[in-house]
């Protein structure tokens, strides 16, 4: 099985581009109709809801501007687009086919392609410590951390990258971009020694045997025992189906790596998440843990998710601990591992 998207960013744009739209409705393709007669356009009515356009690379960025304002935002996601170089359409063309909303989403966002294809993008790694009663924490593991620089070095907030990347269809190929940068990083940094917290978002792995054996098979590749390798679940919350999260666990499991979940507390479907997924570790959300030395009612919170935690065999890791004073609450706690500027921020280990 070879899933194109997973690996490369497909050129959709060319020096004059033929664009095929095929619209829901005939009150759509008049529409169309109508920003190609005003742009002045070549075009050829292929049906009564098919047009193809013929549009000069300068002039790509004011015709999608202006399907945007011709169409609402139903009749984009419901509008199917291709480009081809040439005015003839090959069945290779199909497999290309995006809807207008994601086209230009892509578009807009050509700069995560960019960064991508010339991996302008590392892992940084944070430190996690084992709780030892005192100030002699002992190194446990470290998280991954993905960061990408546009075209002048600028390093680009993580969660935008991959907002716009979610936005535009690209998560599955930034995902198993970063989830293979940081093994790569982990093994050219001589972690071997501790475990390596690796993040992915289960919503970009719709085939679990195919999209995460590349993962699998980079780890051996580089070196590293799976035993040592957490793969951390983010983004649980827009995870609908529970069938196929549970087939990318049991993947993972069967390969001998372990499970975390992130943002315990964060959200009302964190405890049935818990109850369902039955992760190795749980990582206590960072706005339960920030103040938590002045806030009784987060200490409460946090000794019940500790407690359901500890009786079910699950260990605990407290995440975005800035503070002396919240170490020793967790500490106190009981609190496995723990997280944060206090311990260490996260750096690049060249």
């Amino acid at each position: 099985m070879f899933c194109k998207e997973c690996q490369t960013i497909t050129n959709h744009i060319f020096d004059v581009t033929f664009f095929w739209l095929y619209l829901p409705t005939s009150d759509g393709f008049a529409k169309v109709n109508k920003v190609a007669d005003e742009q002045g356009y070549t075009k050829v009515c292929m049906s009564d809801y098919c047009i193809r356009l013929a549009i000069p690379r300068e002039r790509v960025t004011p015709f999608l501007t202006a399907l945007m304002v011709a169409l609402n935002g139903q009749e984009l996601a419901n509008t199917n687009m291709v480009t081809t170089e040439v005015d003839k359409l090959l069945p290779d063309d199909l497999g290309r086919v995006l809807t207008a909303d994601i086209f230009i989403h892509r578009y807009q966002s050509l700069w995560v392609s960019d960064a991508l294809e010339a991996e302008r993008y590392e892992t940084w790694f944070q430190p996690i410590y084992k709780t030892s009663g005192g100030m002699g924490d002992e190194l446990f593991a470290y998280e991954g951390l993905f960061r990408m620089r546009d075209e002048k070095n600028v390093q680009i907030p993580p969660g935008h990258v991959f907002h716009v990347a979610g936005k535009s269809d690209l998560l599955y190929t930034l995902d198993l971009a970063a989830r293979h940068c940081a093994v790569e990083a982990a093994a050219r940094a001589g972690l071997n020694f501790a475990k390596i917290f690796i993040n992915f978002n289960p919503s970009s792995v719709y085939d679990p045997a195919y999209c995460l054996r590349t993962t699998v098979a980079a780890v051996t590749e580089k070196g590293l025992e799976p035993k040592n390798i957490v793969f951390e679940l983010t983004e649980t919350h827009a995870a609908r189906d529970k069938a196929h999260l549970k087939s990318i666990l049991d993947f993972y499991r069967m390969a001998g790596f372990g499970i975390a979940l992130d943002d315990i507390g964060s959200g009302w479907s964190s405890l049935n998440m818990l109850h369902e997924m039955r992760p190795d570790y749980v990582k206590i959300d960072m706005d339960l843990i920030r103040d938590i030395d002045q806030d009784t009612f987060k200490q409460v919170i946090v000794k019940h998710l500790l407690h359901i935690a500890r009786d079910n065999g699950i260990l605990t890791v407290a995440e975005g601990i800035e503070t002396e004073a919240e170490a020793s609450v967790l500490r106190q706690m009981g609190v496995d591992y723990m997280q944060g500027y206090f311990f260490g921020k996260p750096a690049f280990m060249g």
